[in-house]
């Protein structure tokens, strides 16, 4: 497909591609911690396409190096309006540091997945630099990593609390969120000759301002937070401020928030309402090429876009408001859906892609089956200030059916280019539960379901329990674990009636707040009862912009202000961790040691009765086979006749 290309059908990286436009002025040069993919699902392609289509001369440099001369930051020099400036598709230490805050010797959005391209907390690297070379030139900021750090936050890597990124960085404007909107109201308002320093007013914006000159606007109501040097002296201040953060950050009807640090005041201008489904499909329909910038072309693949290259983003936003993660805090709670035609139309130009084998590999969003999904009544959401519509059951106001999705599935499996289409996104189980989801339409359920296991699973569906505590699972806004078994029982069953050998492979985390080390354990026993050998685990990494980041930090839930429990040292984690892995001969011995001291003989004998649970022979293989390939499988089969088994 790239083929068919020009040099001149990407943004511009170089001068020479500059002047081969036959451009002897730029109008706004990006900088970014990825590597640049002409792809909807790559943020600065996404700003970049949107500004050239206002008619603007847009360029960008992705990975800057900012270890030597700085010739990358020189090199196309003074823009007209001003530099912008991303992290990239991921907050930088996320991308550099494992939960264990030990660096990564990969990274997925660089050519052939090698590190080092990118600094620790890029954008505020790459600001400083700016703002030193060219005082005079505005710089805005956006993406994930300025997002969920435009207040005061704590930063795990460092232990400690942060101000606003505005303040450390030295930027002059932070757009949060899904920058679309206010970017095409920032354009208009500088074409129309309104000075940078002026732009006070656009929605989903945040800027710093002199204590006492907030510019008044009649539109907004103000919350006034907790001050950063509040916050630094007291934990629960800091706790409570988040509460109202993440309440603002979700409502449609949002106040401005205003918080001090030293002689200066952050003001957070109220989000954008959802994307209309014209403004989410003017967005992804932007003339891109859908490839990496031929300058890759020799450095090797780019695993995150080989990841998402054949894949379709129906939906943004998230309403499950889980409190581990920050899809709702960049993204939204409200789902922004796109039209029928236009996702079929990336259906279609994927098809056309010389490497495309007859495989999509997803039809889905942040999470899997929510498109279309909204309030029944709209003056009803209007009003809403919860950070999640599930939780901890799902609002009656709102509507869950899964018809439009199971259609767009129906009509993909009948593009002739098209072989399969997988749905590779995690999906809420939760909301195809009848006993969980109980003003559904069953038949609804049963029919997106059916579609779903026999038409678009890999062989593995990625579904996220993430525990079974109930305790455990209150504090992360998730459902009771006992409806997973009522989903897998289902799942099981359409396997069963369309003679399939699948699998379900769920999500789990250790050491979130409130997780003691015998849920571990619990969870370890109830998991293998179901015949589970967990793959897809992880540890707790505390994000900005969560509550059980903030739990983490304070010690404090915001709801409640009430001390919630949260594994911190590193013997705890790793012992958490470790009973994901029951399994494992070299963990037994601590395992029982750990049970007979709580006195759970019972937990013992349910672990460690028997290496691999009798119902979890084919997935067990299966998951060996998908670590260790052929002869790992076949060394097992080998060893198992060896021993008598």
């Amino acid at each position: 497909m790239q083929d068919q290309y020009k040099i001149t059908d990407w943004l511009p990286t170089t001068k020479k591609e500059v002047e081969r436009r036959g451009w002897d002025e730029l109008d706004v040069i990006l900088f970014s911690g990825d590597a640049y993919v002409d792809h909807p699902a790559f943020g600065a392609a996404v700003i970049g396409r949107i500004m050239e289509d206002m008619g603007l001369k847009v360029a960008i440099v992705p990975q800057p190096n900012w270890q030597d001369d700085l010739r990358d930051f020189k090199k196309l020099g003074k823009p007209r309006l001003f530099f912008g400036v991303t992290s990239g598709c991921m907050d930088s230490m996320v991308n550099h540091y494992t939960a264990n805050r030990r660096r990564r010797s990969t990274d997925a959005y660089s050519p052939d997945g090698k590190s080092g391209f990118r600094p620790d907390y890029s954008t505020t690297v790459y600001t400083q630099i700016l703002k030193k070379l060219f005082p005079d030139i505005p710089v805005m900021i956006g993406g994930i990593e300025a997002s969920l750090r435009r207040v005061t936050h704590y930063d795990y890597w460092q232990d400690e609390l942060f101000p606003t990124i505005l303040k450390s960085s030295g930027a002059d404007l932070l757009v949060y969120g899904m920058g679309e909107q206010p970017l095409r109201d920032l354009v208009n308002l500088l074409e129309r000759g309104v000075p940078f320093s002026s732009l006070k007013t656009i929605e989903q914006t945040a800027f710093l301002v002199k204590q006492g000159n907030i510019p008044k606007n009649k539109n907004w109501k103000d919350k006034v937070l907790a001050s950063h040097e509040a916050c630094l002296k007291n934990k629960k201040t800091f706790a409570s401020n988040f509460k109202f953060i993440e309440q603002e950050s979700n409502n449609l009807n949002a106040k401005r928030l205003l918080q001090d640090i030293g002689n200066e005041t952050l003001v957070v201008n109220p989000p954008y309402k959802t994307m209309t489904e014209k403004e989410i499909d003017a967005s992804f329909d932007l003339p891109y090429t859908r490839q990496p910038h031929p300058k890759y072309n020799k450095r090797g693949p780019i695993p995150a876009y080989e990841m998402i290259k054949f894949s379709v983003n129906m939906h943004r936003g998230c309403f499950g408001g889980c409190s581990f993660c920050t899809i709702s805090a960049h993204q939204g709670k409200f789902i922004a859906s796109r039209s029928k035609r236009s996702i079929l139309k990336e259906v279609d130009q994927i098809t056309k892609d010389k490497d495309f084998k007859g495989y999509i590999s997803d039809l889905g969003g942040p999470s899997g089956n929510m498109y279309r999904m909204k309030g029944k009544v709209q003056s009803i959401c209007d009003k809403c200030i919860s950070p999640s519509c599930i939780s901890p059951s799902i609002c009656s106001n709102l509507d869950t059916s899964h018809a439009a999705m199971t259609e767009i599935y129906r009509e993909v499996d009948n593009h002739p280019s098209v072989k399969k289409a997988f749905v590779g996104s995690g999906i809420r189980y939760d909301l195809l539960v009848p006993e969980f989801n109980k003003n559904a339409d069953k038949q609804d359920l049963e029919d997106y379901s059916e579609q779903l296991i026999t038409r678009h699973v890999s062989g593995r569906l990625k579904v996220a329990p993430e525990h079974t505590s109930d305790n455990v699972l209150k504090i992360m806004r998730k459902p009771s674990f006992k409806h997973f078994h009522t989903f897998k029982k289902m799942f099981d069953k359409i396997n069963k009636k369309h003679n399939l050998n699948q699998q379900l492979i769920p999500y789990f985390i250790s050491s979130h707040p409130a997780c003691e080390l015998e849920d571990m354990a619990n969870l370890a026993a109830e998991t293998k009862d179901m015949g589970f050998q967990l793959e897809q685990v992880q540890d707790f990494t505390p994000t900005p912009m969560t509550v059980a980041t903030v739990i983490y930090y304070s010690g404090y839930h915001p709801y409640t202000l009430l001390p919630t429990f949260t594994p911190k040292a590193a013997e705890d984690k790793k012992n958490q961790h470790r009973f994901f892995f029951w399994y494992k001969k070299e963990n037994h011995r601590w395992i029982k040691n750990v049970l007979n001291k709580s006195n759970r003989q019972d937990l013992i004998n349910k672990l460690l009765s028997s290496a691999t649970p009798e119902n979890n022979k084919k997935p067990y293989l299966s998951s060996l086979k998908g670590r260790k390939g052929k002869s790992f499988k076949k060394k097992y089969h080998k060893n198992k006749k060896r021993n008598g088994k």
